[in-house]
């Protein structure tokens, strides 16, 4: 191993290597890199979590798993095949997740780095608060195709993952979803809530029936369709769907015939919703039992094309079949869980969407663009996965040697820029987001909200754990002392149903939030709103000082000098950041190990200030949360960047 031999690194840094704890934060496409790599360098105490297990799709990129590996921990199969680079090395696997109460602060102390190799947002986001608050250096990394990402998150140092939020996945209305898809996501939506519906977690929320409560239907909606035969044999009845399912034993034709006639005619009964619209046709199972034995066999084939409807509709059927089987060997009160490499569970999303979509006269698309739509999956690279390891350990190399301000995040592209290069460091260190929610000194965001009707546990599900990525919440309502959410459990179940108003929060109200766990305190200030149909249901503000009326700002005597046109960080969670430059924006969710957001700068402009990321003014060091005097907390509005001259021209804007 390198650091056992002498010459190849310096011997303070070679002395560091052999007496350091590193700790691995997932064990996918980058994971099994970094920890390959660690081995192979000298790291001798290393630690690495992972919940997942190995599957078929992983065997590509994922070089310590084999295919005698497969339904085996990641964590506990990376350990074995890492050993055999070096058999001497003390490596601990854990297969479980990185979120439950076992890992604590004291966990975190425990180690001199960390290096995170996740694959979702909200792990990402715990890992960061407990990095935090333990104060150990954390590596966060990334790729997407071709291109990657890592940084360092060093607190009272550098901007945290959370300094400036990426906007949270889009959402759709509930009636556009039900009642008005007009884009094949839609349909793909409703298809992935039918799973749940009738084979996964059932949620109220993800109902596939025709929605009556839509504004736009009007009054006494739906009762052309009552009326008619089908409503008598129980097809378009108010029923659960699953226990309805199960009376039909799951047939096909039942099934088709109640999601795509009967359904689809009661929404036609909305009269007021096709006066601007084009209404759906439905489609029946009789009319379209021809060819259906036409269906591609060879799987990549088909997965590239888009099938006719009759091969729709056996693949629809088969599908059920084979899910009802799975579903019925579960104990009892068990369920599926939708997985884009389930065979079934894909072929079954991916026909239901077709189905609906040509219904609405939406285009349809190939059961591959269905994959990538539902999974939001974005191909990884295996090459993209080596080389961002590398760096990472390349950096962890730094932090060990507390050389921090050599850490400046590095982007990997996948052109090379005008001075020839495709691995790209930024300028300079970015300093925390003074209004960061997370790592701020007094962390709070503004709530808007309809607090007539937003209830106890959707605050606590939907905002909370969802959106702001907390795990163990506790709520109590300032001045008056009254627990509105409690971590500890059965001990608020009471408030659940009830509507924030019920529960005296209204406008202007002020809630202090409490992770025990991420030993993360927050303070929530709540707005009420009326939503509108398209609207969200509600919207989370991080920077307080954008809500003042725009009266009260004062206006510009001249034009703002670059470093002042950046972006109020206001949007938080609804919002993203920007930089005044053209910019041609790709978005990528954090389903997959290897996802990032990456905004590329259409120019290189050579005389203007680097802008890598909006940050906070240069050289004010921002304390975190718990360890600055309140007098210390910075006041500005928006955020500033260094004017210093770009010393290279081909800086990114990364968003995560």
């Amino acid at each position: 191993m390198a650091a056992q031999i002498d010459g190849v690194f310096e011997s303070g840094l070679q002395q560091k290597i052999k007496e350091s704890k590193v700790l691995v934060v997932g064990a996918g496409g980058i994971g099994c890199e970094i920890l390959k790599n660690l081995v192979l360098t000298g790291f001798q105490d290393i630690e690495i979590i992972d919940l997942d297990t190995i599957d078929v799709s992983n065997l590509n990129r994922q070089f310590l798993f084999h295919k005698e590996h497969v339904g085996k921990s990641k964590a506990n199969v990376a350990r074995e095949s890492a050993l055999t680079f070096n058999p001497n090395a003390k490596i601990k696997a854990y297969h479980d997740s990185i979120t439950t109460n076992n890992y604590g602060v004291n966990f975190f102390q425990r180690f001199s780095i960390v290096l995170n190799a996740l694959d979702n947002r909200a792990a990402r986001s715990h890992v960061n608060r407990l990095c935090l608050t333990a104060d150990v250096p954390l590596i966060e990394s990334g790729t997407a195709g071709y291109n990657g990402q890592v940084e360092l998150i060093k607190r009272g140092l550098t901007t945290c993952y959370e300094c400036f939020p990426q906007p949270a996945q889009k959402t759709f209305p509930g009636c556009t979803i039900r009642n008005t898809p007009s884009e094949p996501i839609h349909c793909i939506v409703w298809a992935k809530h039918l799973f749940n519906q009738l084979f996964g977690e059932s949620n109220e929320d993800e109902d596939v029936s025709p929605d009556t409560a839509d504004p736009e239907a009007g009054a006494n909606v739906g009762q052309a369709a009552l009326e008619k035969d089908a409503n008598e044999k129980g097809n378009v009845d108010r029923v659960n769907t699953r226990a309805w399912a199960k009376q039909c034993e799951y047939d096909p034709e039942k099934i088709f015939n109640k999601l795509f006639y009967d359904d689809i005619n009661y929404l036609l009964s909305m009269s007021n919703l096709w006066k601007n619209r084009n209404p759906p046709k439905p489609a029946k199972w009789d009319t379209l039992q021809v060819a259906a034995d036409a269906v591609t066999e060879d799987s990549v084939a088909r997965d590239q094309k888009v099938l006719s409807t009759p091969e729709t509709v056996k693949v629809f059927a088969e599908s059920i079949k084979a899910l009802e089987v799975a579903f019925t060997k579960l104990p009892e009160g068990d369920h599926l869980v939708w997985d884009k490499d389930d065979k079934d569970a894909m072929d079954f999303v991916a026909a239901c969407a077709n189905i609906r979509a040509q219904i609405f006269d939406i285009p349809r698309k190939s059961r591959f663009e269905i994959k990538s739509m539902a999974g939001n999956i974005i191909p990884a690279i295996a090459t993209t996965n080596a080389i961002t390891a590398g760096i990472v350990v390349m950096r962890a190399f730094r932090v060990l040697q507390h050389e921090f301000e050599k850490c400046k995040t590095v982007y990997v592209r996948l052109r090379v820029n005008p001075r020839n290069q495709f691995i790209v460091p930024d300028t300079t260190i970015i300093p925390p987001n003074p209004k960061c929610y997370v790592c701020a000194a007094k962390p709070e965001v503004v709530l808007k909200v309809d607090t007539k009707k937003l209830t106890v546990r959707e605050l606590r599900d939907d905002i909370l754990i969802k959106a702001l990525n907390m795990v163990s919440p506790d709520v109590t309502l300032d001045g008056m002392n009254s627990i509105v959410i409690s971590s500890e459990e059965g001990e608020t179940d009471c408030n659940n149903s009830k509507t924030l108003e019920e529960m005296k929060i209204v406008d202007g109200c002020i809630l202090k939030v409490d992770d025990f766990l991420q030993n993360y305190e927050l303070s929530i200030t709540v707005l009420h709103k009326d939503p509108g149909r398209e609207e969200v249901p509600f919207e989370i503000v991080a920077d307080p000082e954008s809500l003042k009326p725009k009266e009260e700002e004062s206006a510009p005597t001249a034009a703002p000098p670059v470093d002042d046109a950046q972006p109020s960080t206001s949007k938080g969670l609804n919002g993203s950041s920007s930089n005044g430059k053209n910019t041609v924006a790709k978005q990528i969710e954090d389903d997959d190990d290897d996802d990032l957001c990456i905004v590329e700068e259409e120019e290189d402009i050579v005389d203007k200030p680097s802008t890598s990321k909006a940050s906070a003014t240069p050289g004010k060091s921002v304390e975190k949360r718990k360890h600055a005097p309140e007098e210390d907390e910075p006041a500005l509005k928006k955020a500033k960047v260094s004017s210093q001259p770009l010393e290279d021209d081909d800086d990114l804007v990364i968003l995560d």
